[in-house]
Parts: structure tokens; sequence; C-alpha cells
């Protein structure tokens, strides 16, 4: 009697409406949980990927075509641990256009069984991804602008510099695979610049200003006239000229060279005295890296080629041509950052110790490659940074 009236009732009708509507909507949930849990899979393939093509490529130029493809293999079975990837295969192609740079994919692809989308007739989520990494030094031309004042010679920082220097040549040394790729110039500075006394008879050296007889004449520049100071202008008949002065043992300065040997025996030759005048320093790196006089060795800008400074002092700017005030000389180097970066040349500056932190970091161009120095003893780790930020590997995708 009961069931009778149940079947007869119109209300029952709901029941089965609900029960077939029910499917399709949990079809539809679950799908969107599989959906996640393909997404969640692809992340961490893609993470595996871009740590096997880092890992990879540095080896990769050395290695024969077979082993780059099995050892893409055995780096991302190492790394992907993702037990729902019942399969996977990974590939990797290697090319070089050129001695000294190369491209390297990984990708890798896999399939992920669905659970609950089996209800809407998928049995599984394909996913694949890739990671490229493009490895080339750019054509490099780096000026080493180093402080070689009188404070230089205390707490060991000379011997410091010395060494974090060499290493820094070595490693650039390294990565140079052809001629041209990379060139050094080092400029020690302290008040003045020694540019060495074969420049006596160019007309853009101003021997009137100190009265020097170019005879006796030991190479060394001070400021220019104001605003050529701060500038990379070609000096005139008149303005802009270089102006002579005596010195002492200030080294000379190196323009831009790939003679290791010789890059090497400059640093060696670095010997600690005078007075701090940073703008000058900033003043010949920025000459050593274009074109035209004083300094003649660099290139035209192009896309394949870095221009870059390391700026590096222990204290604070205390003569220059004009003045012994601090602040002054302060206003003259930071207008030969500004009009250095302008000029699109990149600037690395290192504080050691001692200095104005705020002018240094602002000087250089972006936060990250300014370092802060407390002890000698960490110059050679931030030159190795250095120099491995300007080997360029980068993960390009």
């Amino acid at each position: 009697m009961l069931l009778s009236r149940f079947f007869r009732d119109e209300r029952a009708a709901a029941l089965p409406i609900f029960g077939i509507a029910a499917i399709p909507i949990f079809a539809m949930v679950g799908a969107a949980v599989d959906f996640g849990r393909a997404t969640a899979a692809r992340s961490a393939m893609q993470a595996a990927l871009d740590s096997t093509a880092l890992m990879l490529s540095k080896d990769a130029q050395t290695l024969p075509p077979e082993q780059i493809a099995s050892s893409a293999k055995a780096y991302f079975a190492a790394l992907f641990k993702h037990p729902q990837v019942t399969s996977y295969d990974v590939n990797a192609v290697f090319t070089s256009p050129q001695p000294g740079s190369f491209s390297l994919r990984v990708s890798a692809n896999g399939s992920l069984p669905a659970v609950f989308a089996q209800l809407i007739g998928m049995s599984s989520f394909e996913i694949g991804t890739s990671a490229d990494v493009a490895w080339g030094i750019k054509k490099l031309e780096l000026a080493l602008v180093l402080d070689n004042t009188g404070s230089m010679g205390q707490n060991g920082k000379l011997g410091e510099l010395k060494s974090a220097a060499h290493n820094l040549i070595d490693a650039l040394k390294a990565s140079s695979k052809k001629e041209g790729d990379v060139k050094i110039a080092i400029v020690p500075f302290d008040k003045v610049v020694n540019i060495g006394p074969g420049y006596k008879t160019e007309p853009w050296v101003d021997f009137t200003v100190k009265g020097i007889n170019p005879t006796y004449w030991e190479g060394c520049v001070q400021d220019r006239d104001k605003s050529y100071d701060v500038t990379d202008d070609a000096p005139g008949a008149a303005a802009g000229r270089f102006p002579a002065v005596q010195c002492g043992a200030l080294t000379t300065l190196m323009p831009l060279s790939e003679d290791w040997t010789a890059l090497h025996g400059k640093i060696d030759a670095m010997t600690a005295a005078g007075n701090t005048n940073v703008t000058i320093g900033l003043a010949w790196g920025w000459h050593a890296l274009t074109v035209g006089v004083p300094l003649t060795e660099g290139k035209e800008p192009a896309p394949d080629r870095e221009k870059v400074i390391v700026l590096l002092t222990d204290g604070q700017n205390t003569q220059n041509r004009w003045t012994t005030q601090t602040s002054k000389i302060d206003e003259r180097t930071a207008l030969a950052c500004a009009n250095i970066k302008a000029a699109n040349i990149k600037i690395y500056t290192v504080r050691v110790i001692d200095g104005n932190q705020s002018l240094l970091k602002s000087c250089a161009s972006k936060p990250s490659m300014y370092y802060d120095v407390d002890q000698a003893s960490e110059l050679s780790a931030v030159f190795s940074s250095i120099a491995q930020t300007l080997a360029n590997l980068r993960l390009s995708k």
C-alpha cells in the first residue's frame, strides 16, 4: 500500500531527477580537483627542469650529444619527485652557433592519471613544459677603477684587493673563448690619475695649468675644468684639456687589453699613497671604455657588447683640484656617476670598511650592484660574485 502510494505521488519524481543531475555536477567538481593536481604536477616539473637545465649547462660544451641527453634524464629523475605522474619523457637539445656561446633546451612530457574526471571520459592529463638556458659572454669591456690611496695600505686591504682582482681576471679569462671577447682596463687612482709620460706630445694634455715641463712630466693628470671633469666630452683646442701635474708612486693606468700577463702585472704593481678623489677615477674609467681621445681602445656600443665599471674605494673624498671639502667633491662624484649611467655603462661599487655609503650605493646601477665590505678578507668573495655575474649565465625562460 505504501509503496503503491509512493509511485503514484508526483513529488517522488524529484529524487531521480536530482540523482541524474548530480552526476555531471560531481564530475565537474572532480575534474576541477584533477586539474589542480595536474597544475601542481606541471609546476613541480618546471622547477625540476629549470634546475636540470642549469646543472647541465655547466658541462654541456664538453659533453657528446648522447651524454647530454642521458645526463638530462638523470638530473631530472633525481629532482622530480611527483609519484602521481606515472610516466614521463625527457629530451635535451644543445646548439652552439659559435665558440663561447650556446643554447640548451630541456623539455619533459608526462601523464597524470585522472581520478574524478574519469566520470566524464578523461582517463589522464598530459602535462609538459620546457626550460631554456642561453650561455654566452657578451663582448665585455671592463674598467677596474681601484683606490690606491694611503688608507688602502692599512688592515691588509691592498693585498686582499690584489688577490681578488687576480681571481676576477682569471675568471674572465676562462670565460673568453676567442680574441676580443673580454678586454679589461685598470685605473688606479688617488687624488689624480697617472696616464704615463708616453702621452706628453698629445695636444689634449695641458702643461700650462701647473707650469709643468713636458720633458720631466711623470704622467699624472688632475681634474679637467668643470664640467668637463664629469663627462667624456672630447677636449677642444683650449677647453676640456687634461691638466698635467707631477705625482709620486701612483701606478700608471692600463687601457683596455686582453694581455692577461700584463693585466696581472699591473695589479701587482699597485701601491698605496695619497688622498682620495673618486671622481677622477670614475672619469678615467669612463674614458677607457669609449672610442675617442684620450684613450681610444674602446669599441662603439653594440647590443652584444657590455661596458662595465667596477669602482672600489675605502674612504671619503678628501681632495680634488679645487677643494678638500668632502661634500663639494662628493657633488662632482655624484654627477660623474649619473652621467656614466646615462651613457649606458653599468657601474658596480664596492665600499671597503670606510667611505660614503649613500654616495656609493646611489652610484651603482642598481642596489644589488653595490657591495659593502666590513673586512678586507671579504673582497675575494665580492669580486668572485661580480665575475660570475659578468660571465652571464642566465635562465632565459
